[in-house]
């Protein structure tokens, strides 16, 4: 599937707040919600420009994964990015309807080399234990397994451990 990584614009906002209703109960069962209030399109929109900010501040850059006809089929974030250590953290996510394409993989492919272009030495994410096709689709393009956490908490009837990932320039 032929992708392209953008970087989220003002003008993005709508079509970002209808991907973000329709995957809802699909993304919740794989992170933690966002609450109610998230969906509500003045509260969106009040958050989207609260990302365009730290975005023209240079603390985070936030990406929108769209395809050949320019839909959003997912967003990833590098946020936390510290300039002196030169380390960054990546967040991601696909909606439903393009899990298991490869969306995942060629759009951190895509965000890893915009990132050496932004002379990052370091990133780092982290899945949950049962997220095993995110933890292929790290290990794919380069990241190495640091440790999975010692806490667990619940989600979705689930006990689960975040696993720990770096990614080295």
């Amino acid at each position: 599937m032929s992708i392209s990584i953008v970087q989220l614009q003002d003008i993005d906002i709508e079509d970002l707040f209808e991907f973000e209703l329709e995957n809802r109960g699909f993304f919740e069962e794989m992170v933690p919600t966002r609450g109610d209030d998230y969906y509500i399109l003045n509260t969106f929109r009040k958050k989207h420009e609260a990302l365009l900010e730290e975005q023209t501040q240079g603390i985070s850059y936030f990406y929108l994964i769209k395809d050949i006809r320019s839909s959003i089929i997912g967003r990833m974030n590098l946020v936390y990015i510290d300039e002196n250590q030169k380390l960054g953290h990546i967040g991601y996510r696909v909606g439903q309807a393009h899990i298991g394409k490869g969306v995942a993989n060629n759009a951190l492919k895509l965000l890893l080399e915009t990132m050496i272009v932004k002379d990052l030495k370091q990133i780092k994410a982290k899945t949950t234990t049962t997220n095993i096709a995110s933890q292929k689709v790290l290990e794919k393009n380069g990241f190495k397994f640091i440790e999975c956490s010692d806490e667990e908490f619940e989600m979705n009837g689930q006990k689960l451990k975040f696993i720990h990932y770096i990614w080295t320039k």
